[in-house]
């Protein structure tokens, strides 16, 4: 959440009628599985973390929803900013963020002094696929979210500096209650695509979108030449050592992920590398988001293995 220019008045006391208010309105799908990923920095991170995890852990307990952080070098493609996943049904969901939201501004508020002006910005990570239903035929869905909500929204476009980053900015910018209206309208649009669900498997693993176009460094990302008109394939690298992740015993895990993903997945033998490295070659084919989907999903495999050792 950024507000250069302006601090916030705590909506602590509100929260109870707040939760209120929100399960009151949330429609039959609230019991759905669903997530949100948004971006704050690192000590916002802080705040939501709070002394020996507690505030998390409140949160955690208050909302039902369950709220992971992305590491301190875990940051998305051009910004210095960490990453938040709130997953559970909608109304925890709802109620998660609005405890995180609140805190945010609580803390603003005391850094500020007595300046205030009740509007900010908070930025939800959006896969691609699903904006144009948000932005809708000629911007009318968009600007329905925001006569409806009150809020400020603002879909960024994809940053090409980043070879296949295929997620953008949401930017939220209101007063909190004006922002959680646009939260939970926005939500349950993204709900209407069936591939938004699979998104909660892989929320930090943005190390392979580096701007890498070649080569140099680990798990570089290479274009390869389209299959046909609709389908493509990219080729990334993996350790060797890694490679029993990707496939799991008895090729489960790449059973799973292609089967989850849509994608064809080729991993080259044992001694054929990418040229002066130990890295295997794993390529993907399919369409553009099913390549997408692989491709996290592998590399969530390769990452548990350093999260398990922190």
């Amino acid at each position: 959440m950024e507000a250069p220019d302006s601090s916030y008045v705590s909506s602590q006391d509100g929260s109870p009628k707040r939760s209120d208010q929100l399960k009151s309105s949330i429609p039959e799908s609230g019991e759905t599985f669903t997530h949100i990923r948004f971006l704050v920095s690192n000590s916002e991170a802080g705040s939501v973390i709070g002394k020996g995890g507690t505030t998390i852990t409140d949160f955690q307990s208050e909302s039902g929803a369950r709220i992971q952080l992305s590491r301190t070098h875990e940051l998305f493609p051009g910004t210095g900013d960490r990453i938040i996943m709130v997953s559970g049904n909608v109304e925890e969901v709802l109620n998660a963020m609005y405890l995180i939201l609140s805190k945010l501004l609580s803390e603003m508020k005391k850094e500020g002094g007595h300046e205030v002006e009740a509007r900010s910005r908070v930025r939800m990570i959006v896969p691609n696929g699903s904006c144009g239903g948000l932005i809708g035929k000629g911007g009318s869905n968009i600007k329905s979210l925001i006569e409806a909500s009150g809020a400020g929204i603002k879909i960024s476009p994809l940053d090409a500096n980043y070879y296949r980053l295929s997620d953008r900015l949401l930017m939220i910018t209101g007063s909190l209650d004006e922002q959680m209206e646009a939260i939970k309208l926005v939500l349950h649009k993204l709900l209407e695509d069936p591939h938004y669900p699979h998104y909660v498997n892989v929320p930090f693993s943005y190390a392979a979108y580096g701007p890498n176009f070649g080569p140099n460094g680990a798990r570089g990302q290479f274009p390869n030449n389209k299959d046909d008109q609709n389908n493509s394939s990219v080729t990334i690298g993996i350790p060797d050592d890694h490679i029993g992740l990707v496939l799991g015993r008895g090729g489960r895990n790449i059973t799973e992920i292609s089967q989850v993903s849509g994608a064809r997945i080729k991993i080259s033998d044992r001694g054929d590398f990418i040229s002066g490295t130990n890295e295997r070659k794993v390529t993907i084919t399919g369409s553009q988001r099913a390549i997408r989907t692989a491709e996290d999903m592998i590399m969530q495999k390769v990452n548990s293995v350093s999260e398990g050792m922190n």
